[in-house]
């Protein structure tokens, strides 16, 4: 049987997803992409594909939707439905996932761009792809934005009954006890 927690135990808990995160993800992930595109960019046989981006601007939307919807529900606003718990929960795992697989296609598509640009004219090969990359990095970056959006929609505001009763019950010197 497992003892109860002790009050000033900090009980573990899900944070907002970092910035800095998602930049260290993206800028990690540019380089490993410049690298590989770099190297083995001539072995490609075949034009990048038009999927992933357009998936991710989709996604992106779906998120975005998602994210006003749900806010929307969580205030309470008129005309909306209280939302379940539950479907709060799966959003914030999606959008975790979202923002950081955003920040790494972001790299991915930085990193192939950082590349492509430069060789632009000297290759019909090049030319080809510089649309799906550019498509690619304003999806993977809308992506994540769109998952930084949704995760804060979901956080459940402050009432103002609970932060006055609060504040009222702590002593001005914020510790109490002797």
């Amino acid at each position: 049987m497992s003892t109860p927690p002790e009050p000033n135990q900090q009980q573990p808990r899900m944070r907002p997803t970092s910035l800095a995160t998602l930049s260290v993800a993206a800028l990690t992930m540019a380089a490993v992409s410049w690298l590989l595109i770099s190297n083995f960019y001539g072995d490609l046989a075949t034009s990048l594909p038009w999927l992933p981006p357009l998936t991710m601007l989709g996604l992106a939307g779906v998120e975005g939707v998602l994210a006003s919807t749900t806010k929307a529900r969580i205030e309470r606003r008129d005309g909306t439905e209280p939302v379940n718990p539950l479907t709060v929960a799966w959003y914030v795992v999606l959008a975790k996932a979202s923002s950081l697989g955003g920040a790494l296609f972001t790299g991915l598509y930085a990193g192939l761009l950082v590349w492509l640009v430069p060789q632009a004219g000297s290759n019909s090969h090049v030319d080809a792809d510089l649309p799906q990359g550019v498509v690619g990095l304003v999806g993977a970056f809308a992506l994540t934005v769109a998952g930084l959006w949704l995760e804060r929609a979901c956080r459940v505001p402050k009432q103002p009954d609970e932060t006055q009763g609060l504040d009222e019950d702590r002593p001005a010197g914020g510790r109490s006890g002797g």
